[in-house]
């Protein structure tokens, strides 16, 4: 297919002039923000797959799916961070005309009217036994695909992020009240289980089942704790991650869903829908 090659050579140039580039501002700010922190850009790679063409008249799209891996030195540590991101292409008779990357979306307003209604639970009960080692295992295992012992959602970094929490042995609770608690059961569950903001409001004090600590930063963060994003800073809360290991110097890389990731540098400012106003909420699962 001619748009296919064709966005094989954009972005074999766009490679080649990885450090130069500005043409894809996110990567752009990708790669800069990898070496004002003092990383090392090892080797890059990108797949690519389209999965639908549409052509109206002279004008043809072109959607596809972008995996991107970065194999990244940090002090003594190397580690590769991967990512699955949304492209798409046009053409105008055949000729390139725009191209646009998708990692993350802002928040729909409708799901923030629900999740404020979360209860939480005020009767403090026994912490639960957090098993970390559980919660990033199957946070590795699952970040590119889909448990099919669970719905998938076509937003699902909550979704994701609460079977990895469920993993670790976080208890439910609330059932059958979507507004109450946390927790899945087939064909239903509760907001907090799957709603970005809703999560983030449920880790706020909850005092029975799942609990969290909020800290004030992120290198107080171990793997298998939680950070909240907030991109606009307008106190609604769009994307959570699961810290799954810390690189050299303390600070935490994380795994996703949505735009999949893993091993994603925690601050998420090559994000699309990074803005400057952006604010995050940080909580060490269990006791």
């Amino acid at each position: 297919m001619q748009e296919t090659e064709r966005l094989e050579k954009y972005w074999d140039r766009i490679l080649s002039q990885l450090h130069d580039q500005k043409e894809e501002e996110w990567l752009y700010k990708k790669v800069s923000s990898i070496e004002s922190r003092g990383d090392r850009i090892q080797r890059v790679s990108v797949r690519l797959k389209p999965y639908h063409r549409s052509a109206y008249e002279d004008k043809t799209e072109l959607a596809y799916m972008l995996h991107l891996a970065l194999l990244l030195k940090n002090g003594r540590q190397s580690y590769l961070e991967e990512g699955l991101y949304h492209g798409k292409a046009t053409f105008l008779r055949g000729e390139w005309t725009g191209h646009a990357i998708c990692t993350e979306d802002r928040i729909a307003s409708g799901e923030t009217s629900l999740s404020q209604f979360v209860e939480k639970g005020n009767e403090e009960t026994s912490r639960f036994a957090y098993n970390r080692r559980e919660a990033v295992r199957y946070a590795e295992r699952w970040w590119n695909s889909y448990n099919p012992a669970y719905r998938h959602f076509d937003v699902d970094c909550t979704n994701y992020i609460s079977q990895c929490l469920k993993a670790g042995g976080a208890p439910m609770w609330g059932m059958p009240n979507r507004g109450k608690g946390w927790w899945y059961s087939g064909n239903s569950w509760s907001y907090s289980w799957a709603v970005a903001h809703a999560l983030r409001w449920y880790l706020s004090g909850a005092r029975k089942g799942l609990t969290a600590t909020e800290v004030s930063s992120a290198d107080q963060l171990s793997p298998g704790d939680v950070i909240c994003y907030d991109f606009q800073g307008n106190d609604r809360f769009d994307h959570n991650t699961m810290v799954v290991k810390k690189n050299s110097d303390g600070m935490p890389l994380v795994n996703a869903h949505t735009s999949n990731s893993r091993h994603r540098y925690w601050a998420y400012e090559d994000s699309t829908a990074y803005t400057p106003n952006i604010q995050y909420k940080f909580f060490r699962i269990g006791g």
